[in-house]
């Protein structure tokens, strides 16, 4: 599961006589993808402002409403932990200075450059195989089925597949994985995408 923190941080001085402070980030977690909504191929972009004290900790931590809101929740709880490097009060130093970080929750985007032609490949042999090592409930979390709900959500431009539809397929191919791994189980020579949804199978 991938949350990506964009790494710049816009930094408002609440003093404006205030020079640059650079933050240097000690404790910073990232926000936890809740993992229902990343097995529904749900994703958000949103903007979280804070204030950096000069001792390192933060406070008045607000999302912007602009995702589902446990993704927002998620970007609220990491943001509240988050600490800095102190820095010394000075005249060109202020006490607190005022942060804006972007948070972007996106499905995993190490999908090789042609991952539909990967999925074409992938045997069922493989499929099974991978699905020995976990109890049932586990399967629709198998790197398979993540890069399939990738491919859908990060490889087709939304006039391709609006994204009402897209979440209807995702939600289609998880309750779809029992199947899937069972009959891939019975036809390890067979190719994965046999079993796919037809209407995911025509997508790749």
């Amino acid at each position: 599961m991938r949350c990506f923190v964009c790494a710049l941080l816009l930094v408002l001085s609440i003093d404006v006589r205030a020079g640059e402070v650079f933050l240097i980030p000690e404790n910073n977690p990232k926000p936890v993808y809740p993992v229902a909504l990343y097995r529904e191929g749900i994703t958000g972009t949103l903007r979280v402002s804070f204030i950096a004290h000069a001792d390192g900790s933060v406070s008045k931590v607000e999302a912007s409403k602009d995702a589902h809101p446990e993704l927002v929740e998620a970007s609220r709880t990491a943001v509240s932990q988050w600490r800095y490097r102190p820095w010394e009060i000075s005249v060109e130093r202020p006490a607190q200075i005022q942060v804006v970080a972007p948070m972007v929750f996106r499905l995993d985007d190490n999908l090789p450059i042609h991952a539909n032609e990967e999925l074409k490949k992938l045997s069922c042999g493989d499929v099974a195989r991978s699905a020995l090592q976990l109890a049932e409930f586990s399967w629709v979390d198998m790197p398979v089925f993540s890069w399939t709900r990738s491919y859908l959500t990060h490889s087709l431009s939304p006039t391709q597949l609006p994204d009402a539809r897209r979440l209807e397929l995702i939600a289609k191919l998880n309750k779809s994985v029992p199947s899937i791994v069972r009959r891939c189980n019975t036809h390890q020579a067979s190719r994965y995408v046999r079993f796919l949804p037809k209407e995911i199978r025509e997508l790749l």
